[in-house]
Parts: C-alpha cells; structure tokens; sequence
C-alpha cells in the first residue's frame, strides 16, 4: 500500500471512530435527560432535527443515530482492515459501496432537514461530513488503484 494510499485509509478509520462518537453522543441524549449541546436560533435546530418523525428509525423506537453507530463501526472496521493488511481490491470496492450507501442516505437525510423540516442540526452536520469524507478518501483510493493498473 502506497503512503497515500494509508493516509487515505487512515483519514477513513479516523473518520468512522468520530463518527462512532458523534452518533453515540446523539444516542446518549435521546435515551437520557442529558440536555444538547447545540446553538439554537435561526435554522439551527438541533432539537427539531432530532424530536421529528425522522429522529427515530422508521417503525421503531430506536434513534436514527444508533443507524449512524453500525454504519460508522462498520466503515471503521473496513478501513482498519486495510491498513493491517486486508488491502485486497475486494475490500476496497466493498469499503466504497458501502460508504456510497452512506452517502445517499446523508444526502436524503439533508434534503429532509432542509426541505421538511426547514432546519439544520450541527451534529446531523458533523456526521453527515464524516460520510462524506469517507466516500470521498474511499473514491480517490479506487481511482488510484485504477489507474495504477492501467500504468501496470
């Protein structure tokens, strides 16, 4: 593996381990009466965010945020694999399909936000960066692969 190529795995289990931890932190305040560190006013609305329909799992009672904790770990977990030797091209695209499951999801959860519930939630915010950087380290590293086997 190049040293790019760890630097970007790297940036991508650095990016799941903060997300683990933001999505936990979510989890934490929907489950006690610990209030939210978040700014009120204006389209912040952490609280409207996270009291909606949409702050729990369709059809259940359990947090959107503990989706955000399996999706995180499991990201975490395939970035950590490269970086100790799985870094088989399998790994790499599975790695990149799931962190484009991720993305489309984030950019359903902004549109909802946005769109219908008219406000932003700086920790919805924080994790939705941490997919996205996710996908965008992922990508760059198939692109490299690619084009590493084109020069081979």
């Amino acid at each position: 593996m190049s040293r790019r190529d760890r630097a970007l795995a790297a940036a991508s289990a650095i990016a799941g381990v903060a997300g683990i931890g933001v999505s936990a932190y979510l989890t934490v305040v929907h489950y006690s009466a610990l209030p939210l560190a978040c700014p009120t006013g204006g389209v912040i609305g952490c609280e409207r965010i996270l009291a909606s329909p949409y702050g729990v799992i369709a059809g259940s009672a359990l947090p959107t945020s503990t989706a955000g904790i399996v999706w995180f770990a499991i990201s975490a977990a395939l970035a950590i694999g490269q970086l100790a030797g799985r870094d088989s091209q399998l790994v790499l695209r599975i790695h990149l399909v799931w962190s484009a499951i991720g993305l489309a999801t984030v950019l359903y959860l902004v549109f909802i936000e946005i769109v219908a519930l008219g406000a932003i939630c700086v920790w919805c915010t924080a994790a939705h960066v941490l997919v996205l950087v996710t996908f965008l380290a992922v990508l760059t590293r198939i692109q490299t692969a690619g084009t590493q086997r084109l020069r081979d």
